[in-house]
């Protein structure tokens, strides 16, 4: 069994589906209100708009992408206004971390690894 999809239930597809363009730099060439797919590789990340009102809330999960230069996402994430929680740091690891929160207040973590 393999994952098919993780989808960020939203209030504002366009809004949240656009950071994530941004963030990601991708363009999915869609402007739909509903649903928007963002990946669609082997897992799909996915913003939907089920009908029901969110409470933008999110405590209980978070997202992470692995990027190969840390510190360029992060001034690119500077550069989109989100909040920062935690600057780059060394994990013990062996990772090197950042987090921050999309505009309805999901985690997003963005790490890279030492090559």
């Amino acid at each position: 069994m393999k994952i098919g999809e993780v989808s960020l239930l939203t209030n504002d597809v366009v809004r949240l589906a656009d950071f994530y363009k941004q963030l990601l730099e991708t363009d999915n060439q869609s402007d739909d209100t509903v649903h928007q797919v963002i990946i669609a590789e082997e897992t799909m990340l996915t913003i939907y708009n089920d009908g029901s009102v969110k409470n933008n809330q999110n405590q209980n999960i978070c997202l992470a992408f692995t990027v190969d230069d840390i510190e360029q996402a992060y001034q690119r994430v500077l550069g989109m206004g989100a909040q920062i929680v935690q600057m780059p740091a060394k994990q013990p690891w062996g990772a090197t971390n950042m987090i921050f929160y999309d505009p309805d207040g999901n985690t997003i973590y963005l790490r890279s690894f030492a090559k």
